[in-house]
């Protein structure tokens, strides 16, 4: 996962999840505090903080509830 504030979003795969933000390639002077991001229902989120944004690989998935 890159640093991307414009432009295109990061994607991410089934395996990544769950994805959060600030994640581990943001430079630590742009830290924001970390907050989990609900990216299934969607296949698309941004962060509410700096609104990176992020897009699952596949789109969004059905079921695998809890």
């Amino acid at each position: 996962m890159g640093d991307t504030r414009s432009g295109a979003a990061i994607e991410v795969k089934a395996e990544d999840l769950p994805v959060y933000c600030p994640n581990p390639g943001m430079a630590l002077w742009s830290s924001h505090p970390r907050v989990f991001l609900d990216i299934v229902p969607t296949g698309e989120v941004s962060c509410p903080y700096c609104g990176t944004r992020y897009s699952l690989a596949g789109g969004p998935r059905k079921g695998g509830g809890h």
